[in-house]
């Protein structure tokens, strides 16, 4: 399982126009500068925490912990061969 394209450019740009393009259309006011800086803060933030979470399912750490019984169902319903196990 590989990391798509697609949904790397789909996320990117939407956190990338959350953090770059809508700093700048802010409106003037006393908290113009605290609000790019939330705006930036939040796309970069949300853009890495998507990226952790989509990278880390390419490689997991844990997987199912199955036991003898269900792996030899599972094998039977796939048509594996199941060699004899005297």
């Amino acid at each position: 399982m590989g990391a798509a394209l697609l949904p790397f450019i789909i996320f990117t740009v939407l956190w990338g126009g959350i953090g770059i393009v809508l700093p700048f259309i802010v409106p003037k006011g006393p908290n113009r500068g605290i609000i790019q800086v939330v705006l930036i803060l939040t796309g970069v933030c949300c853009w890495l925490f998507w990226l952790c979470c989509y990278v880390a399912q390419m490689n997991p750490l844990i997987g199912p912990k199955l036991d003898k019984h269900t792996i030899m169902v599972m094998a039977r319903a796939w048509g594996d061969k199941i060699p004899d196990s005297q």
